[in-house]
């Protein structure tokens, strides 16, 4: 039996671990050999660099799939007196990828079920190259998402994601020339998204339900010559436009030069599943009341949920407001509530 101290030195020694997206090998081989040595039945790196385990060999399989890579910033790590680990990761999303860890090993697993326990890489990179290459090598029957929607909370759902590249360069004309500029031909295409994204929310109030625009990155310079303006602009999307959408209305601009990366459909999982009923009957034994959530921005459940088609969640212990912040910290008492939910649910599984 895996005790509460050995949840929480799991959990502290993985944060303490820097792991930014591209830059996760100390961190994958930690929990690799963790799970060895926990008697996980295989535990391995796979071929895409993502932390793998498996416990169980029943036919039945289910794919608790988190993701190992942090936000960039390292805030040093530390536990205060009211038990919070700060850290980077340990909300998004080593809480989470840690209680999979320790709750497949305390679960009383029926014979027919398989658990796959993955620490994928690159998760908040737009290549989701560990998801994409998970996506290829299981065919599980459920699946969780390893995120964070505090520890009485499931998430049903993640917006889309569009990201565009947009840049221009033409000779430079004299200041009193009534010709634009190239920050001005940006900051033009830029008001034109705006004005797109007004008219399509127009009468929307859910933030699931909106179309919403990021001005991510934009730069310009000249060599006395020619001039030049890039700029990187991201949208989250609605369940009722996908990218293509997005692109027929915004992929043109004249002689600028438009490119797109990061697309990824928005998903909606069923309320009720076998999965959900699992999940809110052990939140219930815990003392919780289970609520449903639905995100704003994308998760790995984005990739793997069109290919796989089975039963879908994410779920995790932490405050997803403290995502990417200096301020990023859990709270082990959740932490440790969300391992004895999600063990107490995979135990219902059977059948």
């Amino acid at each position: 039996m895996i005790t509460p101290e050995t949840a929480e030195r799991l959990l502290y020694d993985l944060v303490a671990i820097p792991s930014p997206s591209h830059e996760e090998a100390a961190a994958v081989r930690y929990l690799v050999d963790w799970m060895a040595a926990q008697g996980y039945d295989e535990a391995y790196v796979d071929a895409a660099g993502n932390a793998v385990g498996i416990i169980g060999r029943g036919e039945r399989e289910i794919v608790l799939l988190g993701h190992i890579d942090t936000f960039g910033g390292f805030p040093t790590p530390h536990i205060d007196g009211a038990r919070r680990l700060y850290g980077r990761g340990a909300v998004d999303a080593k809480g989470a990828l840690c209680t999979f860890a320790v709750a497949a090993l305390r679960a009383s697993l029926p014979d027919d079920l398989r658990v796959v326990v993955v620490g994928a890489v690159e998760e908040e990179a737009a290549t989701s190259k560990g998801a994409r290459h998970i996506a290829a090598q299981f065919t599980p029957e459920l699946c969780i998402i390893g995120e964070p929607s505090n520890w009485d909370r499931i998430t049903l759902g993640y917006k889309g994601r569009l990201v565009l590249s947009w840049s221009w360069s033409g000779a430079l004309a004299h200041s009193a020339a009534d010709t634009p500029s190239a920050p001005e031909r940006a900051f033009a295409y830029w008001a034109r998204v705006q004005a797109y994204c007004a008219a399509f929310n127009d009468g929307r109030e859910s933030p699931f339900a909106r179309l919403l625009p990021r001005l991510q990155a934009i730069h310009s310079d000249d060599d006395g010559v020619h001039g030049r303006a890039e700029m990187t602009v991201g949208f989250r999307l609605p369940p009722d436009l996908s990218p293509p959408d997005v692109l027929d209305a915004l992929g043109e601009d004249g002689d600028a030069r438009i490119a797109c990366y990061g697309a990824e459909q928005t998903v909606v999982a069923e309320r009720d599943s076998v999965l959900t009923r699992a999940l809110r009957g052990a939140i219930r034994a815990e003392g919780g009341k289970p609520r449903f959530v639905y995100k704003t921005g994308t998760a790995d459940m984005n990739v793997v949920a069109p290919v796989w088609g089975c039963p879908i969640v994410a779920y995790g212990p932490g405050d997803s407001a403290l995502d990417h912040t200096p301020d990023e910290h859990i709270h082990l008492d959740e932490y440790q509530q969300a391992i004895n939910v999600l063990a107490d649910a995979l135990g219902r599984l059977g059948g």
